[in-house]
């Protein structure tokens, strides 16, 4: 019967931070799942790892509300060519794609659920994500997948369905259908049939913890139909059903105290927790009241190995797990054992007790498991962690079960195991020799359960060794157990990992000591298990990774090891080229923690190692590796400055050009009270920014006194010519004036000149000049807004300040020149403008858009010369007009960029009385 598989996933295309194609491995209310890059390129794409091959009947995807994919693609493989390898697109079959609602009618505030239903058989699967919908919502291009689902039945139990169907034909003589579908609660009595359990949205939108529970007590259901216990099973319907809206409450329940710490509204978090806590409580205890809670249903990750949730008629569900004892009723004293011993699993016989005979010879045999192993086991196949209710709970720690520690473990275990291999025998053989060769071949054992449940028969097995016991025996047994630490430390299965780290704890801070055994023993212990912890903080498991790092952490603490100082020597260890990225990035964030804690005073860190081997990781190939080499440095620079600066490069100009080693000195600089080098530049720039204020209001004062001297001296020469006409008059009919006669000024130069292009010309009257200015004078242009005539060379100043329309303009920070206020967003963002150079270095033209030399001649050479601007449409191909030539000292000069004069005292520049007024800045109006 089609149930859910487990998968990992291999590959991505790339994701957002914070949302890794690895969320997809969880399904639960709270989950964010895979989202791609910001304006990633399209296709995107995921490979997914089933862990075992199987044939897919179902494929369910939970889409995102707004960044949702237009087409998604899927195709299979048998098998990828090898690992951290391009996955090659011939080796993947394709078998089709679903297209996505785009979510507008929802207003994109609902999720797409698509399922699909295939019949492929295969052990990778590959989806393809094409172009994403564009809404108002989705700013940067994403598409997302909030979950993901496969439903499927193994494709490798050819020798098992031979068994089944031998067992069938021989219930079918017998008169016996155990396959009735009235006995199974849940079966429909069609080979397809999928149990709601497995559907996507049973996970999504129920408790982890409650989907649990309801999954333990259908198979409890399961188990007494089949018992025709019929009573017990209504029982049991009844409060799946009750569960599954309690589990759908406190989902909603935690989702909304996960938005309320998003918003830091930590009053309604708290609140929301407590709710939860209160409502789990009271359904708890209605359960415990109706016999339908006991302490199987509410073990913590903890407390057992996780073991995957397999559907029944799967083969793997042959392999041991503890059984669920059931409470139908009360039973009296005589019946006490027979229920429990009937509901036994199969595949786990126990040495019945002689007054029930019957019972015991009535159990099957168990069947041999299947050869194919569980790869991986993925999140969603195993039962999901509770936070714990104490604080002190939460630091990993590993407690063991009595129920799963049975009397007949002290003896040895009596589980029916394949025996070993000569491989395993020649490998095991001292093993063998100190603790037996069926413990040991429980540890060897292809089923995590047996592998799981032998560590835990030698945790107990130590732990009642009688203090007196010889010392030889104690170390043999200490080796031993080594031995098979070593080995589960390998293990792919959590659970079994998870044990080795118990036992390895156990025998360093309780075995050793109690028994007295010296620091060699810690030593061996430290020594052989270490290095195999160290490769596990490189696992592709997320979850596996922080276990070891974290285990490694606590031992280094132990008092019994910390004054071995071997786990600091392992940590400096140069990194391998090869070594993988999480491999890397563990041992550099075990380093900085240990370095926090152990500090450099007899711990096993020394200056030396840890500079040697942070200098040397500056330069790998990752870049976390690399940021946490730089925090190292820093914090060693804080205990010891002198030291650590010797094994570092001098800091100058070159170095600092290295973004990493510029970060470490500034860092440096901040640590001794120091600016660093953008406090110091910013520090300047403040400094010349007020010293240019400071100058600019300078010379505007002296502008200011300039132009009231200017009148003051235009009133003196006005009434200096009115005293004079008189006289003038009086002898005009006598004689002549002498040739040099000093006293009356040559006022007359500038008539018939045009004083910005320098053109003189007989037509440039009154009337002639504004013409000129009007139409023809290539220093003046018109504004196109106010119509007013303006030079060219103050435009800009013209458009953001005097004209008409100047609130409609803003300046440009890239090119320093006007530009409507609508464009400029567009105009900063295609950055097409050349950018403008400081006016001390270059003018700017604002027709042609080009810097050119500075000073006020350049202009002229600029909108006048042949090779200048090419923008003014005053210019023509040839200049027919003269230019005058240069003014001398006494007679005048071009006016300045500021608006000033250079004429000599007692001059002034006239300004035609009908043509054109200048303002203060440098705009003409006709008047």
């Amino acid at each position: 019967m089609p149930h859910k598989i487990g998968f990992v996933v291999v590959s991505s295309s790339g994701h957002e931070d914070g949302f890794s194609a690895r969320e997809l491995m969880i399904h639960a209310p709270t989950v964010s799942g895979w989202r791609s890059p910001r304006f990633c390129q399209f296709p995107q794409e995921i490979v997914l790892q089933m862990i075992e091959r199987c044939r897919i009947r179902k494929l369910q995807l939970l889409a995102h509300q707004y960044m949702i994919s237009s087409k998604i693609e899927f195709y299979i493989s048998e098998s990828l060519p090898e690992y951290f390898v391009p996955y090659q697109a011939e080796r993947f079959r394709r078998l089709g794609y679903v297209s996505l609602c785009d979510n507008a009618k929802t207003g994109c505030k609902a999720r797409e659920l698509k399922s699909v239903y295939v019949d492929a058989v295969g052990q990778f699967l590959k989806l393809i994500f094409h172009q994403n919908h564009v809404n108002k919502y989705n700013v940067y291009n994403q598409v997302a997948l909030v979950a993901v689902n496969i439903i499927g039945d193994p494709a490798d139990f050819s020798e098992e369905s031979n068994i089944t169907s031998r067992e069938k034909l021989i219930d079918h003589y017998l008169g016996h259908n155990a396959e009735d579908p009235a006995l199974d609660g849940t079966y429909t009595g069609k080979p397809d049939y999928i149990s709601p359990l497995d559907d996507l949205a049973f996970d999504m939108y129920q408790d982890p913890e409650v989907a649990q529970i309801i999954r333990k007590l259908d198979e409890r259901k399961r188990d007494a139909v089949q018992k025709e216990r019929y009573d017990y099973a209504k029982k049991l319907k009844q409060a799946i059903a009750d569960l599954q809206k309690v589990g759908e409450r406190l989902g909603r329940y935690e989702v909304e105290k996960r938005c309320a710490v998003e918003k830091e509204d930590y009053d309604l978090a708290k609140e929301k927790k407590q709710q939860m806590e209160q409502y789990r409580t009271k359904v708890y205890q209605q359960l415990e009241l109706h016999n339908l809670m006991d302490a199987e249903l509410m073990r913590r990750p903890f407390d057992l190995p996780l073991q995957p949730l397999v559907h029944p008629s799967s083969p793997r569900r042959r392999s041991v797990k503890p059984s669920l004892p059931q409470q139908e009723e009360r039973p009296t004293e005589k019946q006490v054992a027979e229920p429990l011993l009937q509901e036994l699993p199969s595949s786990q016989p126990r040495s019945a007790p002689p007054q029930h005979p019957a019972v015991a010879q009535g159990l099957p045999a168990p069947e041999p498991h299947p050869k194919s192993t569980v790869e991986t086991l993925p999140y969603d196949e195993r039962p999901l962690p509770a936070i714990r209710r104490q604080q002190g709970e939460a630091h990993m720690e590993y407690e063991i079960r009595d129920a799963d520690i049975s009397e007949s473990h002290k003896g040895g275990v009596s589980w029916e195991l394949e025996p070993l291999t000569e491989k395993a025998l020649r490998e095991a053989s001292p093993a063998i020799d100190v603790l037996g060769e069926t413990l040991v071949a429980g540890a060897y054992s292809k089923t995590w359960s047996y592998r799981e449940d032998a560590l835990l028969a030698l945790y107990k097995k130590l732990m009642e060794m009688p203090i007196g016991t010889p010392k030889e025996d104690l170390k043999n047994m200490l080796r031993a157990s080594i031995f098979l630490i070593r080995r589960a430390m390998k293990d792919i299965v959590t659970s079994v990992f998870q044990a080795s780290l118990k036992l390895l704890k156990m025998i360093i801070t309780q075995y050793i000591p109690k028994h007295k055994l010296s620091k060699l023993e810690t030593t061996h212990c430290v020594e052989r298990t270490v290095p195999t912890l160290l490769t596990r903080t490189g696992d592709s498991s997320a979850r596996l990774r922080i276990i070891a790092s974290n285990f490694i952490q606590e031992v280094a603490l132990f008092k019994e090891v910390k004054s071995l100082q071997i786990i600091p020597t392992y940590l400096v260890q140069p990194l391998k080229a090869n070594a993988s990225t999480h491999l890397a990035m563990s041992q550099m964030d075990l380093l900085a923690r240990l370095l926090r804690d152990l500090g450099t005073e007899g711990s096993g860190f020394t200056t030396d190692n840890v500079m040697r081997f942070s200098v040397s990781a500056l330069e790998h190939r990752v870049y976390e590796v690399r940021e946490t080499a730089v925090r190292i440095i820093l914090d060693m620079y804080k205990q010891h400055r002198a030291f650590v600066l010797e094994y570092l490069p001098p800091d100058d100009t070159n170095m600092r050009r290295n973004i990493l080693y510029k970060t470490i000195f500034e860092g440096f600089a901040k640590i001794d009270g120091k600016p660093t080098e953008a406090e110091i530049r910013a520090q300047k720039k403040a400094a010349t920014e007020e010293a240019e204020k400071q100058k600019k209001e300078e010379i505007k004062v002296l502008q200011g006194q300039l132009a009231a001297l200017k009148e003051i001296q235009a009133e003196v020469q006005e009434k200096e010519s009115d005293a004079m006409k008189p006289k003038n008059q009086d002898t005009q009919g006598r004689k002549a004036a002498p040739p040099n006669a000093p006293e009356i000024p040559d006022n007359h130069y500038l008539d018939n000149l045009c004083i910005f292009c320098g053109e003189r010309s007989e037509s440039f009257t009154e009337e002639g000049l504004d013409l000129h200015y009007w139409k023809h004078c290539l220093m003046l242009t018109r504004c196109d807004y106010c119509k007013q005539v303006v030079e060219i060379a103050s435009l800009t100043e013209h458009l953001l300040t005097e004209c008409d329309r100047k609130d409609g303009f803003a300046k440009c920070y890239r090119c320093s020149e006007a530009v409507l206020k609508e464009e400029l967003p567009r105009h900063v963002k295609t950055r097409d403008c050349n950018p403008a150079k400081s006016e001390k270095l270059a003018n700017r033209c604002p027709l042609c858009h080009e810097n050119f030399s500075p000073g006020e001649e350049a202009w002229k050479a600029h909108l006048m010369g042949p090779v200048g601007c090419t923008m003014n449409l005053r210019k023509t191909h040839v200049l027919h007009r003269v230019q005058a030539p240069p003014l001398e000292p006494g007679k005048g000069s071009t006016m300045t960029r500021a608006g000033t004069s250079g004429s000599k005292a007692g001059s002034k520049i006239p300004t035609p009385k009908g043509g054109l007024s200048k303002s203060s800045s440098r705009t003409y109006t006709k008047q």
